[in-house]
C-alpha cells in the first residue's frame, strides 16, 4: 500500500508522521529501545515530557500517542514473558 501525503510519497512511519504533520518527530524518544536501561528510560521520559509541552494540537498528540502505545507494548511483553 502506498501512503501519499500532500502530493509527496511516505516510505515509513517517520517520513509519514513528518508529512502529515509538517514537523519531523524524533519517535524513539517517546517510544524508547529495546536495550534501554531503567535510568536511560527516566531520562528519556523525562525529556519527552518537557518536550511535550512545547508541541502543539496534532503533533503533541501525536507524540503522547506514541509514549502510550510504547508503554502498552512494554506492559504486554513483559507479562507475555511472565
Amino acid at each position: 500500500m502506498k501512503l501519499i501525503v500532500a502530493g509527496q510519497d511516505a516510505v515509513t512511519p517517520d517520513e509519514f508522521a513528518e508529512l502529515a504533520l509538517g514537523v519531523g518527530i524524533d519517535a524513539e524518544l517517546f517510544t524508547g529501545s529495546e536495550d534501554e536501561t531503567a535510568e536511560d528510560r527516566r531520562v528519556r521520559l523525562d525529556a519527552a515530557r518537557d518536550i511535550l509541552r512545547d508541541l502543539d494540537g496534532p503533533t503533541a498528540r501525536f507524540a503522547s500517542a506514541l509514549m502510550r502505545t510504547a508503554e502498552r507494548r512494554r506492559v504486554l511483553t513483559w507479562k507475555a514473558a511472565a
